[in-house]
């Protein structure tokens, strides 16, 4: 049994992002509604995923842009804080994905006892954010110096915004990564949030590590949600369940049920 079902007890499990609104230090983040507010909002967005169906969730700062590689403190205790307040609520797995800081994002799973985390861990990469440079083996041993070698780690090797610069076929990317640095999962996404992925690549993936979970990381809509788990074991899932399908709004919980119910059909449930 894979780790993702052992977690979850789902097969094809979905994994729902919950975007938590601007915070501390963010440009966009709203100083009249303050803490209070994020935290409120994201309760709403919580309730609506769990009892929409998703199978699991993942807590990211997606409206800190623009994004830095080496976040702030401020954004780690902010987001230390909401998720604190609404442990209490969570009755699924949640993880945790603070944009684009594997460090931080390792410091936050260990504060709130999240069980996975999304990062971009390889390569190197000319970004709409900069010259984008990974170190994968610092990172797996601050995992362990901080007591956080149960964490799973999802390896976004398809970046948003972002090209590798070395001339690599995703094929070569997905084989090395898994040799050199055994992840736990691999997450092969579109171009931006909420941008299909490409079926084809996902395909390619999936066959060159058929033994390592591969994950469909964004795009994923309701239909096309089927055909994306024929190939893949699973599904990140954000902009679909937004009101209006737009990426700027809430949660909403009719379209979560309807997607969910398409999935529960292709699983037999």
């Amino acid at each position: 049994m894979s780790w993702l079902k052992e977690m979850t007890g789902k097969e094809k499990s979905v994994i729902a992002m919950l975007h938590l609104q601007a915070m501390p230090g963010d440009p966009y983040y709203d100083k009249g509604k303050g803490m209070k507010w994020v935290v409120e909002k994201a309760k709403e967005d919580l309730d609506a995923l769990q009892e929409g169906g998703v199978d699991a969730v993942m807590f990211s700062n997606e409206y800190s842009l623009p994004y830095l590689t080496k976040v702030k403190t401020e954004t780690v205790a902010s987001m230390a804080r909401v998720i604190g307040e609404l442990k209490r609520y969570i009755s699924i797995p949640y993880g945790v994905n603070v944009l684009w800081d594997p460090h931080a994002s390792l410091n936050l799973a260990v504060a709130v006892d999240a069980k996975f985390i999304r990062e971009i861990f390889t390569g190197v990469y000319a970004s709409d954010f900069g010259l984008w440079n990974t170190n994968c083996g610092e990172v797996v041993r601050h995992q362990h110096e901080i007591g956080a070698e149960n964490v799973k780690l999802l390896f976004n090797i398809v970046p948003e915004a972002a090209k590798y610069l070395a001339d690599r076929n995703l094929r070569e990317i997905a084989k090395s990564t898994v040799f050199n640095c055994r992840p736990d999962a691999l997450c092969v996404s579109g171009l931006t949030a909420g941008s299909p992925t490409d079926m084809s690549l996902l395909k390619e993936v999936k066959d060159e590590v058929p033994e390592t979970i591969v994950l469909a990381n964004t795009g994923c809509r309701k239909e096309t949600i089927e055909d994306l788990l024929k190939i893949a074991d699973g599904a990140v899932v954000a902009t679909t369940f937004k009101y209006e399908g737009k990426f700027e709004n809430q949660v909403d919980i009719n379209r979560v049920k309807e997607f969910m119910a398409v999935v529960k059909n292709f699983r037999g449930e």
